[in-house]
């Protein structure tokens, strides 16, 4: 079997593109790394041209700090109310730049609008804000990551 194919986020574009132009109102595509859902919106008249929505979904290839975290994890994430959990899938850093200062450290005070990190996504960083007040307990991902929606990035006391 061959390895996968790299997506970039110009690919994904063209084949958002392409659905846009087509009769189809759904793509699904899945390979060991990760799985990939486009699918055109319908606007108020229901006729399919409301825009495009996608979703990611991350294989886990079982090794540990590989890949991100699995929907189990993600799960325990939001049932924590002291945890703050990634919005979206990506990669997850601590700082906004290479050789920054990080964005926050154990023992921070924070508050709802405090960056706590960003997750870039197809080459487009965004930022991660904390939604509530508290004090930085620990760091839970790694600078450069690779996180699922729900995975657990900060807790707080």
């Amino acid at each position: 079997m061959t390895p996968d194919l790299p997506l970039t986020a110009e690919d994904v574009a063209e084949i958002a593109e392409i659905l846009a132009h087509s009769g189809y109102r759904e793509l699904d595509l899945s390979t060991r790394r990760f799985r990939l859902r486009v699918s055109r919106g319908t606007d108020q008249a229901g006729d399919g041209d409301g825009g495009l929505t996608q979703e990611w979904q991350w294989a886990g290839d079982g090794s540990a700090g590989a890949g991100p975290a699995s929907a189990e994890a993600a799960g325990e994430a939001a049932a924590d109310p002291d945890v703050i959990a990634s919005p979206l899938p990506g990669t997850f850093y601590h700082a906004p730049q290479p050789g920054a200062p990080p964005f926050l450290a154990v023992g921070d005070a924070i508050t709802a609008d405090t960056v706590v990190g960003i997750v870039e996504t197809m080459k487009l960083m965004n930022p991660v804000h904390a939604g509530r007040a508290g004090t930085v307990a620990a760091v839970l991902a790694a600078n450069g990551a690779l996180v699922a929606k729900g995975t657990p990035l900060v807790r707080l006391t």
